[in-house]
């Protein structure tokens, strides 16, 4: 079972923020200038298939690795201010009670801080790792787990959850991996989060497409802003094997072909989806209407959710508090 998180670590750019066109115009006089050969946007959103830094340098005779790197460093700390996807102010707003919210990105720290500042949401994350502090996002995950602190989470305000003063750092429970979940819109992310252990989720709606993420290994990938809340907390799915299980690695293990592998396992995904789906409806309709359902229905959901899960069926009502019901509901109207 894929159990609600206790921690999101959402990506910057192109998850939070759209960033295609403004990283664009904040790289392309560089490239010029330098003789780069990455005269188009399709050509610069190709480093992002990967690392985007290390892609960078790749890119870049070694003469000028380092003058690049630093010239692109300081033009988006003073010049990148892209703005946020519609609808995750509100989605990022809703997770705050339940878990704790991170930001890993290989964008500079005063670029995520202004970003967040300028959306009013510099205090609902907890911990930020950009690529200033930590370039390799699988060591900025390991970090996060490791962190004695990292279950110290914060509500929108400036001060940090406080644990009980008798409380010593070992008789706190490390983080679970199970419970940690990446939200990014690239491969190259999601490959990171299998490497380090934890599940990935991803989103339409930046540099890559939903197969390209599924098969990298992203147990979902939500087309819509809020159908995070939907996927992450409006219903566990009892048949996902946590952890690394339930992400499929990138690379082949088995002798089984690698096409058919992913094929086989997006399918298993979409039907998880789809049955959640249908039965997040009708949660959501009960809650909304105040109305039962038949006994017919009750018994119907009853014995398929005990023969295919093990678990009874449950609705929003019982399973989230009544702010993140809200949020949910407002998504399926």
């Amino acid at each position: 079972m894929c159990p609600p998180p206790t921690a999101v670590i959402f990506d910057l750019d192109g998850t939070l923020v759209q960033t295609r066109e403004a990283s664009w115009q904040v790289f392309e006089p560089i490239g010029r200038r330098h003789g780069l050969g990455i005269d188009t946007p399709e050509a610069f959103y190709e480093l992002f298939a990967g690392n985007f830094f290390a892609s960078l340098r790749d890119a870049c005779p070694p003469h000028l690795v380092a003058i690049v790197v630093s010239e692109f460093m300081d033009a988006l700390t003073d010049h990148y201010s892209p703005v946020m996807v519609p609808g995750l102010i509100d989605v990022v707003k809703a997770m705050v009670p339940h878990s704790r919210l991170a930001v890993l990105s290989s964008n500079t720290t005063p670029v995520v801080r202004r970003v967040l500042r300028n959306n009013n949401l510099e205090y609902c994350f907890s911990h930020v790792f950009g690529g200033d502090v930590e370039p390799d996002k699988t060591v900025g995950i390991a970090r996060f787990l490791a962190d004695a602190a990292s279950g110290s989470g914060r509500l929108c305000r400036a001060y940090y959850d406080e644990p009980p003063v008798s409380s010593s750092n070992d008789e706190r429970p490390e983080a679970d991996p199970r419970e940690v979940v990446l939200v990014t819109d690239t491969v190259g992310d999601v490959e990171a989060a299998v490497t380090a252990g934890i599940r990935a989720v991803g989103v339409a709606w930046g540099m890559h497409t939903e197969e390209q993420l599924l098969a990298a290994g992203a147990e979902f990938v939500a087309i819509w802003p809020q159908e995070l809340l939907a996927h992450l907390y409006g219903r566990a799915e009892h048949d996902c094997e946590c952890a690394t299980s339930c992400a499929v690695p990138a690379a082949d293990t088995t002798n089984t072909p690698t096409a058919k592998r992913q094929g086989e396992a997006a399918a298993r995904r979409n039907e998880r989806r789809r049955t959640s789906a249908e039965r997040l409806r009708m949660a959501v309709h009960a809650t909304m209407t105040g109305t039962a359902a038949t006994p017919t229905t009750v018994h119907k959901l009853h014995r398929e959710s005990r023969t295919t899960t093990g678990f009874a069926p449950t609705t929003l009502r019982n399973s989230t508090d009544p702010a993140l019901t809200a949020a949910i509901t407002r998504t399926m109207r």
